[in-house]
């Protein structure tokens, strides 16, 4: 499995304001570390139950992380790095993760030895047709009256195949693998 991360912390990166809301209202933050019954009430899971499982694993009691935002899709559209996996189609998603520890989701210490480990874990694994990145990036955790800046991570993961079926059994595979990475991450 190849894997990589990356600091994106430059002003025009993405950033992140917790707790979020589109616009509308028709999609929001769901505290799923504290309410897992609510992962049913996320849209993307109904389609994808493998993402179900991921975010069952990353907003566990007993672990460190929680999960803020995903979304998943499949495109043919492959960048020149992705071309060593010579297939059609990928299939992927992206997980926004937090640190459950309010003081962990200050330091960016945290989150670069994070991002480290997980990597490397995921490097270890071999004969998998998938990919995954971890991105640390800033976060604006609003708190009553008062905002702190702190940080998240953003796990994007895929997996590549000659169509969409083969593509997403592989990034199932992938992402069972994350899993793996995240409780081995999370264990004391």
């Amino acid at each position: 499995m190849e894997a990589d991360f990356a600091i994106e912390l430059g002003r025009d990166d993405a950033v992140l304001e917790m707790p979020w809301a589109a616009p509308d209202g028709s999609v929001r933050y769901h505290d799923l570390k504290r309410y897992p019954e609510l992962l049913r009430e996320i849209q993307e899971v109904r389609g994808a139950p493998e993402l179900g499982d991921f975010l069952a694993t990353a907003n566990s009691r007993s672990g460190v992380f929680e999960s803020a935002k995903c979304d998943v899709w499949s495109s043919d559209q492959m960048s020149p790095e992705e071309e060593i996996f010579a297939s059609k189609i990928k299939f992927g998603c992206y997980v926004d993760l937090l640190f459950s520890q309010e003081s962990w989701r200050l330091s960016f210490a945290h989150h670069e030895n994070a991002v480290r480990r997980l990597t490397r874990i995921l490097q270890e694994a071999s004969g998998v047709s998938a990919a995954a990145e971890f991105l640390v990036r800033r976060c604006y955790f609003q708190r009553e009256q008062q905002v702190m800046e702190g940080f998240y991570i953003t796990m994007y993961l895929f997996g590549y195949g000659g169509d969409e079926n083969e593509a997403r059994r592989r990034w199932g595979a992938g992402l069972r693998l994350a899993e793996t990475a995240i409780r081995q991450w999370s264990e004391p």
